[in-house]
Parts: C-alpha cells; sequence; structure tokens
C-alpha cells in the first residue's frame, strides 16, 4: 500500500496554501503627495514638508508613493531647502 500524505478531509493532498495576496495583480502606486504638481521647487514649503517627518527625515518613496523620478526630485529640493533654513 502505498503511503500518500493527505490532509484530514482525506480528498486533497497536503501541500501549501495558496495565498490570494499572490494572485491578486499588484494595483499601481499613485502618489496622491504629487497628484498635480509637475516640477518640486525647493521653497515650495508647504509641499515637502508632506515628505519630511517631525525628526527631519525623509519619507521613503515606499511610504509616500512617489515614483523614482519623484523621490529624487523630492530629495533635492529637501536638501536645498535645508541650505535655505526653510527644513529642519
Amino acid at each position: 500500500m502505498s503511503m500518500m500524505m493527505r490532509s484530514k478531509s482525506g480528498d486533497k493532498p497536503k501541500g501549501r496554501k495558496t495565498d490570494a495576496r499572490r494572485e491578486r495583480e499588484p494595483m499601481k502606486k499613485v502618489s496622491r503627495r504629487l497628484e498635480n504638481v509637475k516640477v518640486i521647487h525647493p521653497n515650495d514649503y508647504e509641499l515637502l514638508r508632506r515628505f519630511v517627518t517631525e525628526q527631519g527625515k525623509i519619507v521613503p518613496s515606499r511610504l509616500t508613493g512617489a515614483s523614482a523620478m519623484q523621490q529624487r526630485q523630492v530629495r533635492r529640493a529637501v536638501k536645498k531647502a535645508r541650505v535655505m533654513g526653510l527644513l529642519p
């Protein structure tokens, strides 16, 4: 008699359960903080404040939803704003 591993229900062989998260198609990331912004200026204090924490750290793009190019623009603008004394 062959030994097959079976679950308690008896019908299905034992194995990994399928994860519903793996089957779904990933959603496209859209930065709600940069919806209508084409160019990020270091003088735009109100916009840059959204991308900086209270400690003065730049928030990563995985949390903001910014694309790589947008994140680079944010990084450059925040650093220039720090030099000008607008941001911590």
